[in-house]
């Protein structure tokens, strides 16, 4: 299947770092893969990452989650839109967990900076600034303690649940995402 858009999820692959803040990305193309998925998540070696077919409507998509860890994102991405033959400014949708949104808020941007984000820096090294990210509020760290480890830290129960709630809202967002592209 080729896809018509490409939507990756920023994270890092394993168990010990299921469920941190910085798995939002990850987080988000699961439950986009739970919404709109047509086969379950396969390792794709050519990609570096695990990949799932899903439709949104009538729009093949194809879900990703590079497993190059979070700093060389953009190495898998790009070999995906590589090989799809896809343009990364209309064809490509990066989710990722940021610190500047509150918890529970999602912005999605057309273009823009990486900001302090090392994930989005390794896709904007690849691309360029101008390709669509759907940014999902983490909150801001706590005074005195390193960004690092507090992105890398498990959530608390009540935050877990607001992300999750959060990310149930996902899937009406990207259909409309992608039927607003079709049509303009």
């Amino acid at each position: 299947m080729k896809p018509s858009l490409l939507i990756v999820g920023l994270g890092n692959p394993g168990r010990s770092y299921e469920e941190t803040r910085h798995n939002a990305g990850f987080a988000a193309v699961d439950v986009l893969g739970d919404a709109f998925g047509t086969r379950a998540w396969t390792e794709r070696q050519k990609f570096q990452a695990f990949e799932r077919e899903a439709r949104v409507v009538t729009v093949p998509v194809l879900l990703l989650k590079p497993t190059t860890f979070m700093n060389l994102s953009g190495t898998a991405i790009y070999k995906a839109v590589d090989f799809f033959k896809l343009d990364h400014a209309s064809q490509l949708l990066v989710c990722c967990d940021d610190i500047d949104l509150p918890l529970g808020t999602v912005r999605l941007r057309m273009s823009g900076g990486p900001g302090t984000h090392n994930g989005l820096k390794s896709v904007v090294e690849q691309f360029g600034e101008n390709f669509p990210r759907l940014r999902i509020g983490i909150g801001p760290k706590p005074d005195g303690v390193d960004l690092a480890a507090w992105v890398l830290s498990r959530m608390e129960t009540q935050e877990r649940q607001m992300l999750e709630d959060t990310l149930k809202t996902l899937p009406s967002m990207v259909q409309s995402f992608i039927l607003d592209r079709s049509e303009g």
